[in-house]
């Protein structure tokens, strides 16, 4: 009698052994499906140069002999494409990427990931986290046996510490047991099964459109549509079943890891009642989460629980409560408690001339208050003018950065230096073509005054914004981060706002809706050409996102968006009043 296994890899090994019923499942589909397509082939021959070709002594020994070697090439080609390439398709798909060492909370989540790691004994896991405001995690095995976990960005901003150490314990007791590998194989094989049964289908409605001038489908194609739809049935069934009867294991085995049953408790139960969506995906992929991404669409009916890849809710509840000798309502109330505490806690965050009122009334002026000790860097020389429309118009001066960020700048287009008294086309000045060649590379026009603010010229300060990393302008409050970080800002809830900025939040909201273009920001503010503070390219003023038209400054080289004062608040604030709505 075999023994208990003794490290990761020999677990792996022997859920490989395991995974060959999977193997001989996909053979039999292929030599199925093949044998159909050679019988279709044969008779459509057959038609044609008469029944001789099947009428050979030995002909279906010969047939089936064949058939069973393709499907055996075609068996491992498929199901190692989906060993190899199935976890990678996953995450690509997700937009999977590896934390970010200067995000705070990306960093806990690394920690804790560690931490759990060295608990369960494991040699290495890779992290990911998945731009998404849903609330749910994953964990696959890579090509190469390492395993990897992902979480979601809601996740971080929803869970607390113990919280996220049970979502790293679950996920990581799914990979110490095994489990992992096994159901992203089944995963893998089910989402090429129901692949190929969308195609034959689509394949099917184009035959059968009397628009297109085609007959129906004929009796071989309905058999191939069949034997995939039913394989693709039986992978479905058994992923569920599977990840029905693992996902409780997991749950055990990772109170084992974090020793906090109730914080995975909460956590699975704020899975479940907030967004858990994550991606474009099929339900084929379902059983690899630690909560359905169709959590909240599934009815607790006996049809449901039957299709359903994880236990219901209230049996994980239940488990779990039991270990801390609670009921479910109880940890249920102690989420809705948390949630309370939490609220009560945030900081408030005034508006730009609540926090400027005092120091005004202070110095008496504008002026004298502006500066907050920043020091303000020299102008550059204006040198360069702009052919108008008019004939001998001209625009300008400006400098070289504002020159290049003009809208409609080209190279073709006629300036002039008045520095040396040259009039002529922007590409036969060598200080132009040098700019255009610095900017394609992402390099600023003058390394000495990178880091600029765009609209005051003076230094940027280096400073976090709910834990991620932000540059912030001390004279006009400005905010300058990384398009792929501010998501992460919209979905955590550290601070709250002061009354008036949620009343410029209104205004703001009333105002869109009067104005149903949502050209919000007045076009004049950036008539100049305001170059990017991180590369020197010209900030475009465009929507955050065509569902929140809150119009910030884009930049469309280096993914850089320029907030000015209170315009980061107030997406934030419109973003979580829709939520509350």
């Amino acid at each position: 009698m075999a023994g208990p296994p003794r490290d990761f890899y020999e677990i792996q090994e022997r859920q490989r052994r395991r995974s060959l019923p999977l193997f001989a499942a996909v053979l039999l589909f292929h030599f199925v499906l093949l044998g159909l397509i050679g019988l279709a082939l044969l008779a459509t021959v057959g038609l044609f140069a008469g029944w001789g070709l099947t009428a050979g002594p030995g002909f279906w020994t010969r047939f089936l002999l064949v058939d069973l070697a393709a499907a055996l090439i075609a068996a491992a080609v498929h199901f190692q494409d989906a060993r190899r390439n199935g976890p990678r398709i996953i995450l690509r798909r997700l937009q999977a990427a590896t934390p970010d060492v200067a995000d705070r909370c990306h960093v806990q989540f690394l920690n804790t990931v560690d931490e759990i790691r060295l608990a369960a004994g494991l040699p290495r896991v890779n992290a990911y986290v998945l731009p998404s405001f849903a609330v749910n995690s994953l964990a696959v095995i890579e090509a190469g046996g390492t395993p990897a976990v992902a979480v979601t960005e809601g996740l971080l901003a929803e869970g607390t510490r113990d919280e996220l150490q049970a979502v790293a314990a679950h996920e990581l007791a799914h990979i110490a047991r095994g489990d992992a590998f096994y159901i992203t194989l089944v995963c893998s094989l089910a989402n090429l099964f129901e692949t190929f049964k969308d195609a034959l289908g689509a394949a099917a409605e184009d035959d059968g459109d009397p628009r297109r001038g085609r007959r129906s489908a004929g009796f071989p194609p309905v058999l191939f549509y069949a034997a995939v739809a039913l394989s693709a049935l039986v992978m479905r069934l058994l992923s569920m079943l599977v990840s029905r009867e693992r996902e409780l294991l997991a749950d055990a085995a990772a109170v084992e890891l974090c020793r906090s049953p109730e914080a995975l408790a909460r956590i699975i139960y704020k899975a479940h009642v907030k967004n858990a969506f994550v991606g474009d995906f099929t339900s084929s992929y379902s059983p690899l989460f630690i909560v359905p991404p169709d959590a909240r669409d599934v009815p607790d009916t006996p049809a449901g629980r039957v299709f359903s890849s994880h236990p219901p809710l209230r049996v994980r509840l239940g488990a779990l409560a039991a270990m801390v000798r609670k009921t479910p309502e109880a940890l249920i109330e102690s989420v809705r408690e948390e949630e309370r505490t939490r609220e009560r806690a945030r900081g408030v965050l005034h508006s730009y001339e609540e926090l400027r009122r005092p120091q005004l009334e202070l110095f008496g002026g504008a002026d004298k208050a502006a500066g907050d000790g920043a020091a303000e860097v020299p102008e550059e020389a204006r040198v360069w003018m702009l052919a108008g429309a008019g004939e001998g118009a001209w625009e300008g001066p400006f400098t070289l950065a504002e020159l290049l960020a003009r809208p409609r700048f080209s190279v073709l287009m006629k300036v002039r230096n008045t520095q040396e008294g040259v009039a002529a086309l922007a590409r036969e000045f060598p200080q132009v073509r040098i700019a255009i060649h610095d900017l394609a590379r992402k390099k600023p026009l003058a390394p000495g005054r990178r880091n600029l603010c765009p609209r005051c010229r003076v230094p940027l300060a280096e400073t976090f914004y709910e834990g991620v990393p932000v540059r912030v302008c001390g004279r006009c409050g400005g905010k300058l981060a990384d398009s792929a970080t501010v998501d992460r800002i919209v979905a955590r809830r550290e601070v709250d706002f002061s009354a008036a900025l949620r009343e410029k939040a209104r205004r703001f909201r009333e105002a869109s809706v009067r104005n149903p273009l949502r050209r919000q920001k007045i076009e004049s503010a950036l008539a100049a050409g305001v170059p990017c503070p991180s590369c020197g390219f010209r900030l475009a003023a465009r929507p955050y996102s065509y569902q929140d038209f809150v119009p910030v400054d884009k930049c469309l080289s280096c993914g850089k968006i320029w907030f000015d004062a209170d315009e980061l608040e107030i997406l934030q604030i419109l973003i979580e009043d829709r939520k509350a709505r």
